[in-house]
């Protein structure tokens, strides 16, 4: 069991089912849907990929699609189209919607299953890669590499300036005070008095130019990241 769920979104019943039992052979959890009415009524942020028809009652799956990708919280989800027309006006309204790829009918089990793992791969990756780097403007945080760059330049930061900056970065528009800082940065550390704080927050906001500024004090409160 590889754990990716697939939804299957095909008002035809039988095409759904050899779908589904096809892909629970490859490995996948699978869950089927007979309209985008039916689909939209389901949480669609549990899922990994659609494979989505595009001819389908009042909701179409072009319509679907358009709808998903309105909405934050399942705009990342990659689409595979499925359809009977194969029209280069279609394929080019599917892929300006986001599309992740698009299949004919009739298609080859074999052919989809290649299909579904070349995107989920690709999507995976890309995922990956954006869990891995924070990046506000031109300014990107490395996290596994513990760099930090601005248009492409490397910024020497100290240790402590880095998970500074990391931590007021993960939580814009937070306001930290220096017990909080203290606590996540300097973790157990003794005799760390509250100037430190002031005196890295000082130096860093030097070395990041521009976006310095965007390292708010809050007087009487503590330190915030406040994006402009």
């Amino acid at each position: 069991m590889n754990n990716y769920r697939i939804l299957v979104v095909d008002d035809e019943d039988d095409l759904c089912e050899i779908l589904k039992f096809n892909l629970e052979t490859e490995g996948y959890l699978v869950d089927t849907a007979n309209s985008a009415e039916e689909a939209l009524k389901m949480d669609l942020t549990q899922y990994h990929l659609l494979l989505l028809d595009v001819m389908m009652g009042e909701i179409s799956g072009f319509k679907m699609a358009r709808m998903m990708k309105n909405n934050k919280a399942t705009a990342n989800i990659p689409i595979i189209f499925i359809t009977a027309k194969d029209t280069e006006n279609d394929t080019l309204t599917g892929f300006n919607l986001g599309a992740d790829d698009y299949i004919s009918k009739p298609f080859s089990l074999r052919e989809v299953a290649v299909r579904i793992k070349a995107v989920l791969r690709r999507t995976t990756n890309i995922q990956s890669l954006k869990e891995e780097q924070i990046v506000y403007k031109d300014l990107t945080l490395n996290i596994p590499k513990k760099k930090v760059f601005i248009n492409g330049e490397d910024i020497a930061l100290t240790k402590k300036e880095f998970e500074i900056l990391l931590l007021l970065l993960q939580n814009q528009g937070r306001v930290f005070s220096r017990e909080d800082i203290l606590a996540k940065v300097w973790n157990d550390e003794s005799y760390v008095l509250d100037r430190t704080i002031d005196v890295n927050i000082t130096r860093l906001r030097k070395k990041i130019g521009q976006y310095g500024k965007l390292i708010v004090t809050r007087l009487g409160y503590g330190y915030c990241f406040e994006s402009d």
